[in-house]
């Protein structure tokens, strides 16, 4: 069983009590839980053959509204997703440098539905009192942490990269794809498919595109919609990207107008939900 999927069965068995409001909410836990996964992977640092490093400390922006519905359950959510990042590290064979954390934050720049996932490396000699950097201190765009020092690596180990090489995916990932993300094992046969309201919608062509005209490869009859909405283009990874859309494309919460995609994806156009999937063999 998957680690979402394990996440999902633990949080329906709280639906009926403490986290009854939270499912009102236009942010779903285990929207985040995926964002979560995706930090890990974005984030991974080969430390050396046997070691490779993710993020430990992560801050979840929310809306004001998401904010409000979900802070007073902070504690649990909180411990929930941890754990949740904990078994798919296990699962990656990823390892941390200091204790798991997530926490909650409201960003008055977002709408409601929408959420930012930022985080870092903290080593558990300085984890005591993670403060946030002030804008220009050096760290990667949207993450608003600044560097910190981490133990220097055992006798014979390769140091810790601190950036990939300019047009290379991020360090850690093997294989990598063009935009950076993992990519199938060598050999490997990948399915990919498309699920709108329960119907399945196979990918098995370069691009694949959606939109409400009569001509898209999947048509989608919503008035929010555009002729030629978006595409699917697979590859190791896979991206979708707007068409130039009216009302443009939200992937896994976040408004964009390209985005990797990666098992579970959720992708939303007009008042649809794509879920994409993909899988080896």
């Amino acid at each position: 069983m998957g680690v979402l999927k394990r996440f999902e069965q633990r949080l329906e068995g709280l639906v009926n009590g403490t986290f009854a409001k939270v499912f009102k909410s236009e942010v779903q836990p285990v929207e985040i839980a995926g964002a979560l996964q995706r930090e890990c992977d974005n984030n991974a640092t080969i430390w050396n053959r046997e070691r490779t490093v993710v993020p430990n400390d992560f801050i979840v922006e929310l809306s004001t509204p998401d904010f409000e519905r979900l802070s007073p359950y902070s504690g649990q959510l909180g411990d929930e997703l941890a754990g949740l990042v904990r078994d798919y590290a296990k699962q990656q064979r990823y390892t941390f440098m200091g204790p798991i954390k997530v926490h909650l934050e409201k960003a008055d720049d977002l709408d409601t539905g929408l959420y930012r996932v930022r985080s870092r490396t903290l080593a558990s000699s300085t984890s005591q009192s993670p403060d946030r950097g002030p804008s220009g201190s050096g760290a990667p765009e949207g993450y608003g942490y600044p560097p910190r020092a981490v133990p220097s690596p055992p006798p014979g180990a390769p140091p810790m990269p601190s950036a990939p090489p300019p047009g290379a995916g991020r360090p850690g990932l093997a294989p990598v794809g063009p935009a950076g993300g993992p990519g199938p094992l060598p050999g490997a046969q990948v399915r990919r498919w498309i699920e709108i309201n329960g119907t399945r919608h196979q990918i098995s062509r370069p691009t694949l595109v959606l939109g409400r005209s009569t001509d898209a490869d999947v048509r989608i009859d919503d008035p929010g919609v555009s002729r030629r909405h978006c595409e699917i283009r697979t590859g190791t990874p896979s991206t979708i990207q707007d068409l130039g859309s009216t009302n443009g494309i939200v992937v896994d919460g976040q408004h964009t107008t390209r985005a990797t995609l990666r098992d579970g994806s959720r992708i939303v156009v007009g008042s649809t939900t794509i879920v994409y999937r993909q899988a080896e063999g």
